[in-house]
């Protein structure tokens, strides 16, 4: 990837720009709007957000408030844990739409696989859930449809039934949580990886290793952090509500790490934690 606009292809053919804007953890009030703002002036088309994330509405009015393009933008949301169901699917999804103030989402997927709410019947409530995202990508409501959090057995639990394919997981992939296996499956199965947390935690500013390659690129941790998960392929998706750092996440485009640094970072196994089970997280 050379610059901020150029595109992962989705198994449809449809283009996603290569690094997003997160929205986990942004309030929804005016920092939110702010930031939204603030990234869209930085050059970001692809926002990602959820129905959990409680900031649809922040983002529909960000959109507005810096007067951008329906059609220039990539907006991803989420289905909540709380609506995995076809009735609760339909009727969510419109509620998300009205908050986005738009008539479709680019990209729409079911964001954790096993919620306590369906946890002994995960497998039904996904069939029930898939089903109801294949219609709004039928009726094109959306535009491409995927899944978050989903480990392989999942997937395959949800590919018995599924007419379409999901083409994107959404996981967390940052210095030190690769999840290969997983990587590879998804791959094999004609999907995009999207990394949200690309930099972790905190905790990553304190990495040794870390600040020692900030020091040898003249960059910072986060860009690093950043320019290792392009080099890997996957979709990074920063957050910030820092206008500095809203534009800093974005420059990345201009140096390349060495291989024998991609592999340095992605071997930092366990820097900054490791992955939520999806099975026994308790939301």
């Amino acid at each position: 990837m050379e610059n901020k606009n150029d595109i992962y292809k989705l198994s449809n053919g449809v283009g996603v720009p290569c690094i997003g804007f997160g929205m986990w953890q942004t309030p929804d009030s005016e920092t939110g709007i702010n930031a939204v703002v603030k990234a869209i002036e930085a050059g970001y088309t692809h926002i990602d957000t959820a129905q959990a994330y409680g900031n649809e509405d922040c983002v529909g009015k960000a959109i507005l408030k810096a007067g951008a393009r329906r059609e220039d933008l990539f907006i991803t949301t989420k289905i909540n844990n709380w609506n995995h169901s076809y009735d609760l699917v339909m009727s969510t999804f419109k509620e998300s739409l009205e908050k986005l103030q738009m008539d479709y989402v680019d990209l729409l997927l079911i964001h954790w696989p096993n919620p306590l709410k369906f946890r002994d019947h995960w497998q039904q409530a996904n069939v029930e859930t898939w089903k109801a995202m294949e219609e709004l990508y039928e009726a094109k409501k959306v535009r491409a449809i995927g899944i978050s959090n989903f480990r392989i057995h999942h997937i395959e639990e949800l590919l018995k039934t599924a007419k379409i394919k999901p083409m994107v997981n959404q996981i967390r992939l940052c210095p030190g949580e690769t999840q290969d296996e997983l990587v590879d499956y998804c791959r094999s199965q004609g999907m995009i990886l999207e990394a949200y947390s690309p930099l972790g935690t905190g905790k990553i500013f304190e990495v040794p290793e870390m600040k020692s390659l900030a020091e040898k690129y003249g960059k910072s941790v986060a860009q690093i952090c950043i320019r290792w998960s392009l080099q890997k392929g996957f979709l990074p998706l920063p957050k910030s509500v820092t206008p500095e750092r809203i534009l800093e996440n974005l420059k990345v485009f201009d140096f390349e790490l060495d291989e024998d640094d991609v592999q340095m970072i992605g071997n930092l196994t366990g820097c900054v934690g490791l992955s939520d089970d999806p099975d026994t997280v308790p939301f």
